[in-house]
């Protein structure tokens, strides 16, 4: 007997006429799933799926974001603020994972909510999820034309705008095949330009550019490793200097959780899932913090160009080191790179808003048009509406696109974190139930050993953050209304938009007894089956990697 059918055979002795009125939206949306009314196809292949795992930890906040963070943080506080929200980030995949392998339903970790802690939730979740993707997407925009800007400023922004949203939207609505597709070229060629960043800046280290200039640990002795933030002295300073980098590292890591959206369209799920989750870490270390090293030491923490908000430093760390080490050609190389990040991000940005307002539409929190899909599965009122938003972007043409790109950081940063808040707050419930209702641990599809005390770090470190993040605003003469607005306003959102759902509701959060480990099983297993052996080395090799 299958660990599933196991699961199914205890649990069909035991259903609770509660459970049953608590999930009643649940059963609902799913028997409409199964019906024929609305359905995701299963569309992305487990390469699709490898790739937007990978492309979701690569982007502009790693590329173009830390340019803020060195001249805030120094090049060891880069590195020690990426390292803390890297096991922040690690710790909640960890716990998603646990999840969405053992359910990879459409809705992703908001239907996961719902079932686990209560409706509110799942409600709250969902629509912070949905905003954080939605203001992302200009944020992407934004960063695209900074990118651009490296070329030429004669042109307008809104020109470099548009043509970056009508890629977008094509992209989109060709459907997940045609995502799957696209994201699996633009996460190849960021991983490519990614890895030949930290072996060139290796070699342009360690003197071997055009100038042969032996850079070594020179700018972490001077202008030295930390900042002293705004001029504090002492370890006060560095220490603020070190905690400015954490919410833009943040935005950076944000994204991560893409793959739990995607688990309703992926092949396989139960085997591809797992995989992408286990590898993590391996990008966590090989690109954010190999990546910053690189950055801290090839640019120092002084330069000009770092202040995106200015207008005139339309380039990355990567580009400006590129520049220093005397190299003709390459930085415009790099910055096209750069551009067709923006790009994947940007592309990804509206899968994701409009997946999660599909997750909403169905848990019973959104509009029930948000549901209508095509013959061949695409949710295209969803994607509509959510790509209205991305005209926000053109608020950079007077603004400036560098300082607009900080602005929508800040709010998606600090919605993405509450989003790995609620995150962790489900896991914690989730392997609650799984342990009063008996079951083993080792039955599920991938399971870590760090939990659940991992999940908990997650939870706490989230929250600090976050009510830590608009710190610089009350600074003498520091007051600035945008940051404070975009810092604090996801954060207030939260709570207020959890206690109305409850109070609207009138749900209790469901008993660990009462939780349902069962509904969408069945179907689960029958998209569940074993990869064809390797017919080669080649072959071999290309399913280890992917």
């Amino acid at each position: 007997m299958s660990a599933t059918e196991s699961l199914s055979h205890e649990k069909s002795t035991d259903k609770s006429t509660d459970m049953e009125k608590n999930y009643v939206v649940s059963a609902e949306a799913d028997a409409a799933s199964t019906n024929g009314e609305v359905k995701l196809q299963r569309q992305l292949k487990n390469r699709h799926i490898a790739m937007i795992s990978i492309g979701g930890v690569i982007g502009t906040g790693l590329f173009l974001g830390t340019a803020s963070s060195l001249a805030n943080g120094g090049p060891v506080g880069l590195i020690l603020g990426y390292a803390v929200v890297g096991s922040i980030c690690y710790s909640v995949m960890i716990s998603l994972g646990e999840m969405i392998a053992y359910l990879p339903i459409p809705g992703g970790h908001i239907k996961l909510a719902e079932r686990f802690v209560d409706p509110a939730l799942s409600f709250t979740m969902g629509w912070n999820y949905w905003y954080n993707w939605t203001i992302i997407l200009p944020a992407e925009l934004s960063a695209a034309a900074v990118l651009v800007d490296y070329w030429t400023t004669s042109v307008n922004n809104a020109v470099w705008i548009t043509v970056c949203m009508i890629v977008v939207l094509i992209i989109n609505f060709l459907g997940a095949g045609a995502y799957g597709e696209a994201e699996f070229i633009f996460a190849s060629i960021k991983v490519i330009t990614i890895t030949g960043l930290i072996i060139l800046g290796i070699v342009l280290d360690l003197g071997g550019g055009p100038n042969h200039d032996r850079i070594g640990f020179r700018y972490w002795k001077h202008p030295g490793p930390f900042v002293q933030f705004n001029g504090i002295s002492g370890a006060e300073g560095r220490f603020l200097g070190w905690w400015a980098v954490l919410t833009q590292a943040a935005f950076s890591f944000i994204g991560t959780e893409i793959v739990a959206i995607a688990a309703g369209e992926a092949k396989n799920p139960r085997r591809n899932l797992p995989k992408a989750i286990r590898r993590v870490y391996i990008r966590i270390l090989l690109f954010y913090i190999g990546g910053t090293i690189i950055i801290g030491l090839l640019v120092p923490s002084t330069d000009d160009r770092l202040n995106l908000s200015s207008g005139t430093a339309a380039a990355s760390p990567f580009v400006i080191a590129i520049q220093n080490a005397g190299i003709k050609a390459l930085p415009s190389i790099i910055n096209a790179c750069l551009l067709t990040s923006a790009w994947s991000a940007a592309s990804s940005d509206l899968y994701t808003s409009s997946r999660a307002l599909y997750g909403l539409a169905m848990a019973g929190s959104a509009p029930k048009i948000f549901l209508k899909t095509s013959s061949r599965g695409l949710p295209y009122v969803s994607i509509t509406f959510c790509a209205l938003f991305a005209l926000l972007a053109y608020m950079g043409i007077n603004g400036g696109s560098g300082r607009v790109f900080g602005w929508f950081a800040n709010m998606t940063s600090i919605a993405g974190l509450m989003t790995w808040f609620g995150i962790s707050v489900t896991y914690i419930r989730f392997y609650k139930g799984w342990k009063v209702q008996g079951y083993d641990r080792k039955t599920l599809p991938y399971a870590s050993g760090l939990q659940p005390y991992a999940a908990w770090y997650g939870a706490i470190s989230c929250l600090v953050i976050c009510f830590f993040s608009g710190w610089k605003v009350f600074l003498k003469g520091k007051w600035d209304t945008a940051t404070f607005v975009t810092n604090y306003l996801p954060l207030a959102l939260f709570p207020i938009l959890y206690v109305g759902a409850r109070i609207y509701t009138k749900v209790p959060p469901v008993r660990p007894m009462d939780m349902d480990f069962i509904t969408g099983l069945d179907e689960i297993e029958r998209d569940t089956y074993d990869e064809p052996p390797p017919k080669n080395r080649i072959e071999a090799f290309w399913q280890w990697l992917m």
